[in-house]
This record gives structure tokens, sequence and C-alpha cells, in this order.
């Protein structure tokens, strides 16, 4: 039988009650790294969230901490069936400002399934005019990757439009089955995408609700920020598990 529940809540999302938290990560010299950009507005409306960041936060020397401006994480994370499936399903509008014309990594809106005991990460990456689904596993910092005899670190993105309505809400859907080791990406009930083969048995989700860059440091450091503005709305997520 399913099991079905919702994160959202988001009119709790400045309290320290609720089930959202800022989002980061602890650094080596005992410091925090927030993803929170200084002059985000924060719009709670109809159980929707809508956050608008002028971006102006970058970090020059690592590649994690660069990318993700103002992010919320769930408090607890989503723990994973052994032997059945789990979905998430939830609606994104993303709407940008002085971002480079095409390029979907000058400026997204996101949302992320954080595996914090793999280093997976499962997402969606959207802007107003296309889409990325996202699979990988990455070296976070502070998290332990299993070795495998497959690469141990990677991220693979697919930009896309199909079945996508431009500067519209699209409803996303992330399914993963731990047992047959398979995710599924579904974009207004079409699927988009399908990986088979996972090379790691992924535990537990972190739900990130992000507003985000991804643009390779260089030599010099951080190039992610031009001035540009993301404005990202999300529905609650519906969870749904199948064991």
């Amino acid at each position: 039988m399913a099991q079905k529940f919702q994160l959202g809540a988001f009119d709790t999302i400045l309290s320290e009650d609720g089930p959202w938290q800022i989002g980061g990560f602890p650094l080596r010299d005992g410091s925090f790294w927030t993803y929170r950009e200084p002059e985000a507005v924060v719009i709670v409306r109809n159980g929707m969230l809508y956050v608008r960041a002028p971006l102006s936060r970058s970090h020059d020397n690592v590649q994690i901490l660069d990318n993700a401006k103002h992010m919320y994480y769930s408090k607890e994370p989503v723990e994973v069936p052994e032997n059945g499936e789990i979905s998430f399903e939830f609606q994104i509008r993303a709407r940008t400002q002085d971002t480079v014309p095409g390029d979907l990594y000058d400026g997204y809106v996101s949302l992320n399934l954080l595996d914090f005991t793999t280093g997976a990460a499962l997402d969606f990456f959207v802007t107003d005019d296309q889409y990325a689904s996202v699979y990988g596993v990455l070296p976070f910092p502070n998290v332990e990757v299993p070795d495998t005899d497959q690469t141990k670190y990677f991220c693979i993105f697919k930009e896309d439009t199909k079945s996508f309505e431009e500067r519209a809400f699209n409803t996303y859907r992330i399914t993963y089955n731990r047992a047959a080791d398979e995710v599924v990406y579904s974009v207004n009930d079409v699927e988009v995408r399908r990986e088979a083969d996972v090379p790691l048995k992924l535990n537990q989700f972190t739900v990130g609700l992000g507003i985000m860059t991804e643009k390779d440091l260089t030599p010099e450091g951080s190039v992610s920020v031009h001035g540009q503005t993301v404005t990202g709305e999300w529905s609650p997520v519906t969870v749904t598990i199948n064991e």
C-alpha cells in the first residue's frame, strides 16, 4: 500500500520550528558556509514559496559552495524504502533577469534530492525556457562517498524542453527504485529520462529548494555572478512511498 505525505508548510519557512532550514555546509575550519542571498525577497502565498534573489554570493575555491546561492533544506531526510520505490512530485516556475540568453546554468531554480550518506544528487534545474534533469554522485563537504568499481564522482546533466511550457508552472517528478537501482524523471506526466544501474544504494534524501548557478571555477576564482536576478516559485512536495 502506498504511503503519501507532503513537504510544505512554507508559512513556517522563517521559523526554527518548521520543516525547513537554510542550506549550507560545515567547513574544515569550523565555520559554516550558508546558502543565503542577503537581498533575497521571500513570500509565501496560497501555499506556494516565492523567492526573488539578486545574485551576489560566490566562493573562489570550492565549486559546490559557489553553485548554490540561496537554498532551503528539509530538516529531516526522507528515508528510502529498502525494497520499494519513492517518488517526489512538485511544481516549479522560474523567471530570470540579466542572465545570458539560452544559458541555463547562468541562473536557475532547482529542486534537489541529496543523499548525504552517499553523495548522490537527483535534481531538476529550471529556467524560463528549458530544464535539465541531473544525476550525480558528488564530493559534498564532509560526506564520505562509498568506493565502487565504477567512476566515484560524476554528474550528468540533460538539458531538454520536452513536455515543458515556458515561463509557467510545470509538474516534475523524480522516482527512485532502490531494489531496481533505477531513477525515472518525468515532466507533466511524461517520462523524460531513465537511469538504470545506479552504482550505489541510496538511503535517504534531504530535499533542497534552490536558486543556483553552475559555472566552473577559473584559476582566478568564481565567475558565477554578474548582476543577474533569479526568481523561483515552488509548490509543496508530494512524497509517495511504495513498498
